[in-house]
């Protein structure tokens, strides 16, 4: 069972007026990746992003997020990165490779051009778990990624002015 999600963040309106942020959102597993990027976006933009602020891209699976992230970072052209895929466990050790080479490839990114990424790339054991993670209410990791997007932008500020 997920904990419920009602918290909100305070974010200084001068953070949010510059901030820019980047999506990757995987393909593979549309059904849960789609409803993880509306529910991210949807939590930026109700927290005062605009639309042009925010940069959408689409990667055929969850093992090409850290590339698009690592060109993303290399070029500047986002503050924070959210990463959003669904990889769902099969027959085959293929689960595990590509969830954690893809968890590996961002950490690299982040570790190497100081862009933090935060990682909503779901690991499940089932589609059902998948699904739980990815509904139509406060639990979904779409909106958790946001939050949390807006809160190490917050961090990252207070440690720029210092």
């Amino acid at each position: 069972m997920l904990k419920k999600h009602t918290e909100t963040v305070e974010i200084p309106k001068t953070i949010l007026k510059k901030a820019r942020v980047a999506i990757i959102r995987s393909e593979f597993n549309s059904s849960i990746t789609e409803n993880l990027e509306k529910y991210c976006l949807k939590t930026l933009l109700d927290y005062g992003l605009v639309k042009k602020q925010i940069a959408l891209y689409k990667v055929p699976g969850s093992l090409e997020i850290p590339v698009v992230a690592q060109t993303i970072a290399q070029k500047k052209k986002a503050d924070v990165i959210i990463a959003l895929g669904a990889v769902i466990k099969g027959d085959t050790y293929h689960f595990e490779i590509v969830a954690n080479e893809c968890a590996r490839g961002c950490m690299d990114v982040v570790l190497k051009y100081n862009v933090p990424i935060i990682f909503e790339v779901i690991p499940a054991y089932n589609l059902a778990q998948a699904k739980e993670r990815a509904g139509n209410d406060n639990n979904n990791k779409g909106r958790e990624a946001a939050l949390a997007a807006l809160k190490i932008l917050k961090t990252l500020s207070q440690l720029r002015v210092l």
